[in-house]
């Protein structure tokens, strides 16, 4: 996964060349260093045959990790923890099947980020159903922030805080494109929305967080 402020500037929230600080960097890949988990190929095949005790070892291991990813989807950390569980379980259910040609963390977030969407798309409300119109080109935003004083304000956490108050389709569409890496297509079937409405939710993200960041910098200067 890139550092934050790298997603950040590769989606517009920074504009021409600014960065988020060292300090936010760092922050950033200090949480990626504690999330980054070392599974014996001998625990994985004891927990496939059930040992319970192999179990909770793994879940302890993946726990950071895993509770991390349900974080960026889920505004609370009772409703974080409850989707982590579940998409726990599904793990323990097919760790048979786990190949161990592929690396142990990235089976597992996916396993987990399926059991997020899944979860999103049987409980959405009504109004997050609605089709939105696709555009051709990406809307142009010219509002002046200084990032300088936004480098100053901002740790990694705050920028999570701001990327968990947006609308609940729209962050899900901005975590699952600029910091897990699908596709709009990939996106769009796993939302059950088209590449369009994908689109148009990256678009409506990119812009809300710019307001917010800027309405922070503009508070921030007033005081």
């Amino acid at each position: 996964m890139a550092a934050l402020g790298q997603i950040l500037q590769q989606n517009g929230i920074t504009k021409y060349g600014y960065h988020l600080t060292n300090s936010l960097n760092k922050y950033w890949c200090s949480v990626s260093l504690t999330q980054r988990m070392t599974i014996s190929l001998q625990l994985i095949q004891d927990c496939a045959k059930k040992d319970r005790k192999a179990q909770f070892q793994l879940y302890r291991s993946c726990y950071p990790l895993l509770m991390g990813v349900c974080m960026r989807y889920r505004k609370s950390e009772d409703e974080a923890a409850a989707v982590l569980n579940a998409g726990f379980l599904k793990i323990l259910n097919n760790i048979e099947k786990y190949n161990k040609e592929v690396p142990f963390e990235a089976w597992i977030r996916r396993i987990m980020i399926n059991t997020l969407i899944d979860d999103f798309r049987k409980n959405r409300k009504v109004k997050e159903l609605i089709e939105y119109t696709d555009f051709e080109h990406e809307e142009t935003f010219t509002e002046s922030v200084d990032f300088n004083t936004a480098d100053r304000m901002f740790d990694a956490e705050e920028i999570e805080l701001l990327i968990q108050q947006l609308p609940p389709m729209s962050q899900k569409v901005f975590n699952l494109y600029a910091i897990d890496g699908f596709s709009h297509k990939e996106v769009g079937k796993m939302l059950g929305i088209s590449d369009g409405t994908s689109k148009w939710h990256l678009s409506f993200a990119r812009k809300k967080l710019r307001e917010m960041i800027k309405q922070s910098v503009g508070s921030a200067k007033a005081m």
